[in-house]
């Protein structure tokens, strides 16, 4: 299906006006219709070599061949609920003080699509929105509060895989396919007839891992769960295992993080594969749903007046680094997709500036021609990817060389700062002296396993004070540890019973209940304690 109409598409995408042109065919809306489709943990490197050869994904090499596709972009934020926040807000995280997947904008935030609808959108969202609030258990939220205190306490089960018995099944998330559905019947019943421009937004949940069954040992870990079908669309012999530090050499963070993951048991090569081979399986269908709303786009003839952005709110390490989820600086975790096509998006170009997910929200107020309010932090993706700005000097004078991004949630015991500019990655810690940062040289270390601060003293010193001319970071640290503080001490104060009763039945009870009163100590002395060295920043 798709190839026989890919030479149709292309000539009226290469031939169709910039965003924002008006009068450019008889009865077209004054500016373009939009679609963002957002998914959920879809590393980025697989939108462009080498990592593109491992799974095949036809419409995501569709919007490249077609469209833009930013070879560098970064989640502002590696977890669903912050990193939503920054899509529809515009902001970085510490602006908006979303610092778990609890804790997201006000519910009458002013979002994007609220602008472009008052600026005579029709607008239209269907599936995982997740930007005020996630659905996240009380185990999730304590463990993100609890972050701070001085022990070490498994989190999460042991990752699984788990295949489908059905060899033919295609709609593995059901859900996702639901509500794919529902956005492909809105614009057939409705968007086809408006005569004012349309911006619909598809959140799907894929390839987030699945919930696991909540009892024995693998009690809340999470499945990474296709069907033969699927599966059959990786290429087993292109998946790369990746190379794991010694335990014992892993950065202080690093191990908190796989230890509260369940990773630092032991891992065959074969268990490794299939995790990686999994999840690309679910990547294959989530590019299938994207297919399906591309296609009925061409079916309604509305490809060609249309601009399609695909994105993700963060990766996936799926046993990179000794770790699976996200909640992580590293690249499978903090890289995502972002692809571009339509109108005046120029096609097959391959962008390498460093751009973030808050530069949705002025991009798609860019696309309708509506003015960009100056306190955003981020910046339009257009003239990166528009024919007439092919000025390298006026693109590099258009943005600043780097992206923020940060993290305070859960399997962290730190909130975690990133810089990233075109050759390094700078990682910080907590108040910038109680844990050692990360320095790596992407250009020749892209999996990232020698941090070189110490070797590179000058670089390390130049990329923290240019973090700090951007955030006040152990300012904001110590704001996330007061938050964290008031947060648990008013969860423990309504239940009224011993908290500990409660804890003892979360997923993380196993550890919890071999020592119970050394844990119940621990988190009594990190309530009693001031940190003063973090408050005095």
């Amino acid at each position: 299906m798709l190839l026989l109409w890919v030479s149709v598409v292309a000539a009226s995408a290469l031939a169709a006006p910039a965003p924002g042109a008006r009068g450019w065919r008889r009865g077209a809306p004054a500016a373009p219709n939009v679609v963002l489709v957002v998914s959920d943990a879809f590393d980025g490197r697989l939108t462009f070599h080498p990592g593109s050869q491992v799974v095949k994904l036809p419409f995501v090499n569709f919007m490249k061949a077609h469209g833009t596709s930013f070879l560098n972009a970064y989640t502002n934020s590696p977890v669903c609920c912050p990193s939503r926040a920054a899509i529809w807000s515009g902001l970085f995280t510490h602006l908006t003080e979303s610092w778990n997947n609890f804790k997201g904008l006000d519910p009458n935030y002013t979002t994007w699509m609220d602008v472009m609808e008052k600026h005579g959108y029709r607008t239209q969202k269907f599936g995982k929105l997740d930007y005020t609030s996630g659905h996240h258990s009380i185990s999730n939220r304590v463990e993100a509060w609890t972050r701070d205190v001085a022990f070490l306490l498994r989190q999460e089960g042991r990752p699984m895989v788990k295949l489908l018995p059905s060899k033919t099944k295609v709609r593995v998330m059901e859900k996702d396919w639901k509500n794919t559905d529902s956005a492909i019947n809105w614009l057939r019943k409705e968007a086809v007839n408006f005569t004012e421009p349309f911006v619909l937004y598809l959140g799907l949940n894929l390839p987030h891992p699945y919930p696991s069954p909540s009892s024995g040992e693998n009690f809340g870990a999470s499945t990474f769960q296709t069907s033969l079908y699927w599966l059959e669309k990786v290429s087993y012999d292109a998946i790369t295992i990746p190379n794991w530090s010694p335990l014992s050499e892993m950065h202080p963070i690093d191990y908190y993080s796989s230890y509260t993951k369940n990773c630092t048991g032991k891992f065959t090569e074969k268990e490794v594969q299939d995790i990686r081979a999994f999840y690309y399986a679910m990547c294959a269908e989530t590019d299938a749903m994207l297919g399906e709303i591309i296609s009925a786009l061409h079916q309604l003839d509305l490809l060609q007046e249309t601009v399609v952005i695909y994105t993700s709110d963060h990766g996936e390490l799926a046993m990179e680094h000794r770790q699976f989820y996200k909640m992580s600086m590293y690249e499978a975790s903090a890289h995502v997709p972002l692809l571009i096509m339509g109108p005046g998006i120029e096609a097959n170009l391959q962008v390498s500036n460093v751009v973030s997910l808050v530069d949705i929200y002025p991009t798609m107020l860019d696309i309708a021609g509506i003015p960009v309010p100056q306190n955003l932090s981020g910046y339009s993706l257009l003239p990166l990817s528009s024919e007439t700005f092919k000025n390298e000097q006026k693109l590099q004078d258009l943005r600043p060389p780097w992206i923020l991004s940060e993290f305070h949630g859960c399997n962290a015991n730190a909130s975690t700062y990133m810089l990233r500019t075109k050759q390094w990655k700078y990682i910080a810690y907590s108040d910038g002296a109680s844990v050692s940062p990360q320095l790596f040289d992407l250009s020749s270390d892209p999996d990232e396993l020698t941090n070189i601060a110490l070797k590179f003293p000058e670089i390390t010193y130049s990329l923290d004070q240019k973090l700090r001319s951007i955030i006040n970071y152990p300012q904001v640290s110590a704001s996330v540890h007061q938050y964290n503080k008031e947060q648990f001490t008013k969860w423990k104060e309504s239940l009224g019973q011993n908290y500990s009763n409660v804890i003892a039945n979360l997923r993380w009870h196993q550890d919890w209940l071999k020592e119970p009163r050394k844990y119940e100590s621990a988190i009594g002395e990190w309530l009693n304690h001031t940190d003063t060295k973090l408050l005095k920043q």
